[in-house]
Formats: C-alpha cells, sequence, structure tokens
C-alpha cells in the first residue's frame, strides 16, 4: 500500500499547477493533505472522486487558512475530525482514517515563524498532541501520524544548522520534543530506510532555495513501532512542484 502526504499549500493553486493530474499518474491508495485552504464548495470535489478516491475534507473555520483533508481509495470504517481541542479544530489540524490493520492520519502542526503568541500556541499544540499521540497509539495499533510537523529534527535535516539555531521549526525545545516524541513508540519512518543527508521537504520561495536545494525536512510519516516491519518505501518526491513543499510517500506491507 502506498501513501503519501503533501502539504499542498492551497489546493487551488496546486490544481491550478497540475497537482490533479499529478494525482491521476501518481495513484496512492491513500494521501494525506496539509494546508488545503479551501472549503468544499471553492473546489471541484468530483476531481478527487473521479479518480477513485473517497474525500474527507476539515477545513478551518476561517477561511483560506490551514486545514487538513485525507483521500483514501479504499473507505474508511470510521473518520475523525479533530482532535476534540477547539482550539486546535477551529484550525483544521488533524483528521483521522481507521481502516482493518492500521490508521492513519493527516496532521498541520502550527507554525511559530511569526514569534510570540504563534510559538507559545506552537509549543501547546506539541504538549497537546504528545499526550492525544500517546493515547492513540495505545487504543490503534498501527498509527501513522503523518503531516507537516514544521520541525525539522536533527542537523542532518536541515541545510543549514548553525545559521539556522535560533529560527522557530529548528529552536532546541521543539528538537527536544522531537526526540521525546520519537523515543515514545514513534519512528520517523523516512529515517529507517534513508540515512543520507541533504533531503528536503519545504523550501523557502526566496533566494532559489529550491533550485539550490537548500531546504528543511519538516514533514513527516511517523510510524508506530509496531509497525516496523510493514515498512518498506520511504522516499521524498522533490521534483513534484505544486507548493514549496513536495510529497513524501511510505510504502507498506
Amino acid at each position: 500500500m502506498n501513501i503519501v502526504s503533501y502539504n499542498v499549500n492551497g489546493i487551488r493553486a496546486a490544481m491550478r499547477k497540475g497537482f490533479s493530474e499529478w494525482l491521476a499518474a501518481c495513484s496512492p491508495d491513500i494521501i494525506g493533505l496539509q494546508e488545503i485552504k479551501a472549503n468544499t464548495d471553492q473546489i471541484e470535489i468530483s476531481v478527487f472522486e473521479d479518480l477513485g478516491y473517497h474525500t474527507y475534507w476539515y477545513p478551518a473555520v476561517k477561511k483560506g487558512y490551514s486545514g487538513v483533508a485525507i483521500l483514501s481509495k479504499e473507505k474508511p470504517k470510521h473518520i475523525k475530525y479533530g482532535m476534540g481541542l477547539d482550539a486546535y479544530d477551529d484550525e483544521g489540524r488533524m483528521i483521522r482514517a481507521d481502516y482493518d490493520n492500521f490508521s492513519f492520519i493527516s496532521a498541520y502542526f502550527p507554525s511559530g515563524t511569526t514569534g510570540g503568541p504563534r510559538q507559545d500556541f506552537k509549543y501547546a499544540f506539541l504538549d497537546d498532541i504528545y499526550g492525544y499521540s500517546q493515547d492513540l497509539n495505545r487504543d490503534f495499533p498501527n498509527l501513522i501520524l503523518s503531516g507537516d510537523y514544521n520541525i525539522c529534527h536533527k542537523a542532518i535535516d536541515i541545510h543549514n544548522p548553525v545559521a539556522n539555531k535560533n529560527s522557530s521549526g529548528f529552536l532546541p525545545e521543539e528538537r527536544a520534543w522531537m526526540d521525546k516524541f520519537t523515543s515514545s513508540g514513534f519512528d520517523d519512518s523516512f529515517r529507517l530506510v534513508n540515512p543520507t543527508p541533504h533531503q528536503y521537504t519545504w523550501w523557502s520561495y526566496r533566494a532559489n532555495a529550491r533550485n539550490n536545494n537548500k531546504g528543511w525536512r519538516i514533514d513527516y510519516h511517523m510510524t508506530s513501532s509496531s509497525m516496523k516491519e510493514k515498512v518498506k518505501r520511504a522516499c521524498i518526491l522533490p521534483e513534484v512542484i505544486h507548493s514549496d513543499h513536495c510529497p513524501i510517500l511510505l510504502e507498506i506491507d
């Protein structure tokens, strides 16, 4: 089974850049989207349905902001919208699909790049999703928590760790949270199979960063430890360009 996670940074803009055609060619079994930035009445959902996907949409209350979605060829047994916490659910931060043998989450972690209150909001989210994920990992064996975490875990995951040591997304507190999370029953599936550096999933639009591969790896398929032997392939698709992020792919047995 092939599973993709992709921060599209606005589904309407991505579709104008050929997202639908790429999706038809790639044809993953499941794709989790982040930063959809649109309600279902603002796009042609039928495009995805015509490709064989059941479509589950969870936009933010604020139009044109945030939001997540799951497109799935197999109809899930159950869909859970949100975490049950209004501060995050109003921003459309998480959606979960349950299947017979695993559960899949598309999540969009807050960014703290504007500093101040939003960085505090990000830390609160990290605290809350840690506890929430521990409960889920106990209640839903074989859990895949995918999406844009807005954190580079290690120096290998960022093009210039020294210059960015005080940047949101690579702060010591954020990286310590990733240490705690990946020691709590979750694996960074990409690093299970790929130890090489210079592998990124997001590039600034400035200074020709993408062409120069000056990026950050902030998108992850985190898999519960019970799935370690099921991970067959995990890769980044940097040649796919509809967004400042690129898709990440996970193949499980």
